[in-house]
């Protein structure tokens, strides 16, 4: 793997080494593996990165205010539907890339923003309460049925990851059908939303409801025992189930990077951005995130890889969708009694 990086960035420290200044980051990610891969990226190339962490809101409006005042060269945020609204609001720029284009799948990327890693929003179960074999072949169509009355966990409307898997929805049925599998979701609800993913999952083990929604890798970090022994042994109670395995295949949002269009260190922006898809950087992100690379040459991190198995991932839906439909899926959310 050293090999495989190690002419990329020789390029990319030759290329920056007398003109190395600084890229200024808005993120809405908050994982410390990142500010080491900003430091491992500054190391090589001489390029600072200044850092500035919020909810993506609150950077896209800061953004707004700011207009070309702004000293921000690169926004990530940790959901597709975030990139599409800086798009769609003009604060973004084309970038083109030759590494970039190879690197990333045509799925997940378009000219103006690119992921950086892919997160599934899946099902889980708690076997004392429900076989597997009654599992088989589920759907996140199936969740609006009969069947799963008062066995639902997920957490509140105003959840972003929730909103995107709402617009997929809409993208892939309807939003007559969106309304009625919304009114039958929520009327499946164990109990009124609450918490974040690892509080539907905790709540699954302490048998409160049958099926809950979240996020994997929320999954893997109770599993990995770094949030503590009792939530690696709730864990250890849950299993999780991969729907739509069938047809379109299993939903895949992406966290991702775009540069603003009066960034005034664009080459930098875009160097960082290679930088973080080379196949260093994505071990180091799958390793300490458990997060799936958008790499299929860089495995997820084991507990993923146990957990995972070998998903269909949906790579049809177009995932610019789910910012298209997001302001319609929370309308549609909020009317049917989603809180």
């Amino acid at each position: 793997m050293l090999v495989r990086i190690s002419l990329y960035l020789i390029f990319i420290f030759a290329f920056n080494f007398l003109n190395a200044k600084e890229v200024n980051i808005f993120t809405s990610r908050h994982y410390d593996s990142d500010i080491q891969l900003y430091k491992k990226f500054t190391k090589i190339t001489g390029i600072d990165v200044n850092v500035i962490s919020g909810k993506a809101k609150a950077l896209e409006k800061r953004i707004v205010e700011e207009d070309k005042d702004s000293n921000a060269d690169l926004v990530i945020v940790a959901d597709v539907g975030a990139l599409y609204s800086f798009e769609k609001k003009g604060l973004l720029q084309k970038i083109r890339s030759e590494i970039l284009k190879k690197n990333i799948p045509n799925h997940l990327r378009n000219d103006y923003w690119f992921g950086i890693t892919k997160r599934s929003r899946i099902l889980f179960y708690n076997p004392d309460l429900i076989k597997s074999e009654d599992l088989v072949d589920i759907t996140y169509e199936d969740l609006s049925k009969q069947k799963w009355k008062n066995k639902i966990l997920v957490r509140k409307s105003d959840n972003i990851y929730n909103q995107s898997l709402v617009a997929s929805i809409i993208e892939n049925n309807s939003t007559k059908f969106t309304e009625t599998w919304v009114k039958g979701l929520v009327n499946n609800m164990a109990r009124k939303p609450r918490g974040n993913d690892r509080a539907q999952l905790l709540a699954l083990a302490s048998g409160e409801g049958t099926i809950a929604i979240a996020n994997t890798y929320y999954y893997a970090l109770m599993l990995s025992g770094k949030k503590g022994e009792d939530q690696k042994k709730a864990a250890q109670r849950i299993k999780p189930i991969f729907p739509n395995q069938k047809n379109r295949g299993t939903h895949i949002n992406i966290s991702g990077g775009a540069v603003l269009k009066y960034s005034k260190n664009k080459e930098n922006a875009v160097k960082l951005l290679e930088f973080l898809t080379t196949d260093f950087a994505q071990k180091h992100i799958v390793d300490n995130t458990y997060e799936y690379s958008i790499l299929e040459n860089v495995e997820p991190n084991p507990i993923v890889k146990k957990m995972t198995g070998n998903i269909v991932e949906d790579v049809t839906t177009d995932i610019s969708s789910f910012g298209k439909f997001q302001s319609k899926a929370l309308e549609i959310m909020l009317k049917n009694g989603w809180q």
